[in-house]
């Protein structure tokens, strides 16, 4: 290599070094253009409760946008919550429309290529409800009820494994129908997913229906831009000191009915 070769070479090094701390400061940027400007942007869902939909007042309301707040109160910022769809949320964080997503996300191999989660901050899981007066304990205590399931629904495979031989399982072909059986009384219990049973009960607040037993936990996770580590350890210590002080358990009580749990980091 002539010297001329070697001072290419080496000047190509810097160039290149340069343009990848470059990037990497690029990539960082959320953090800080959240602190300068005191404003986060948190996507969030308004159409499935009780994570996200509109109240009464038409202002959003549930676990993800009492979550959003969460991280905005304790960053010291303001929140400025973004509607998004299951379908674009994830397109939000990349063309930096919002800084972070909390609508029931799950994680996956596929979503972890193009995006980064911080630890989990919610369950979503299937589980059985029914009238708070009826007394359900335990899965033996389904022995000679009635218990609405969607056919062949996450919630219909777990139910299978653990009722007794006495149970009376009931099958529907949809969630709508699967509602329907229990809403009219056909059946005493409803076996579903959280989001069903959540709009269910805002929709029926005469059945008294409340959670009861657990059939298949699947945790939420925040959603942050790809390489954003300074924006992804920062929640991760606030969900971490909320979990601690029982914030956490406390949101998952008001809008589940059940504690968060021991949720995976």
């Amino acid at each position: 290599m002539t010297a001329l070769t070697k001072r290419a070479f080496l000047a190509s090094t810097v160039a290149l070094a340069a343009a990848l701390g470059l990037g990497q400061a690029h990539a960082q940027a959320a953090l800080d253009t959240v602190m300068k400007n005191k404003l986060i942007k948190i996507a969030i869902p308004t159409d499935f409760p009780p994570y996200g939909f509109v109240g009464i007042d038409l202002k959003p309301q549930g676990l993800d946008i009492d979550t959003a707040n969460l991280i905005a109160s304790k960053l010291g910022v303001k929140v400025e919550l973004v509607p998004v769809t299951s379908t674009n949320r994830i397109a939000y964080l990349q063309t930096k429309k919002a800084d972070l997503v909390i609508s029931t996300l799950g994680k996956n191999p596929e979503r972890e290529a193009v995006i980064d989660f911080t630890v989990a901050y919610s369950p979503f899981f299937q589980a059985v409800f029914a009238a708070k007066s009826m007394k359900v304990t335990s899965f033996a205590d389904l022995a000679g009820k009635s218990v609405a399931v969607t056919r062949g629904a996450i919630e219909d495979q777990e139910l299978s494994k653990v009722a007794p031989p006495a149970a009376d399982i009931k099958r529907f072909e949809d969630n709508n129908a699967t509602v329907s059986a229990f809403v009219s009384g056909q059946t005493q219990l409803i076996a579903t997913g959280a989001s069903v049973a959540g709009n269910m009960m805002a929709r029926n607040p005469q059945l008294g229906a409340e959670y009861k037993l657990l059939l298949k936990d699947s945790p939420n996770f925040i959603g942050v831009a790809k390489g954003e580590d300074a924006l992804r350890l920062k929640v991760n210590e606030i969900l971490a000191n909320a979990k601690k002080a029982g914030d956490l358990d406390t949101l998952a009580k008001k809008w589940l009915g059940r504690p968060a749990g021991n949720l995976p980091e």
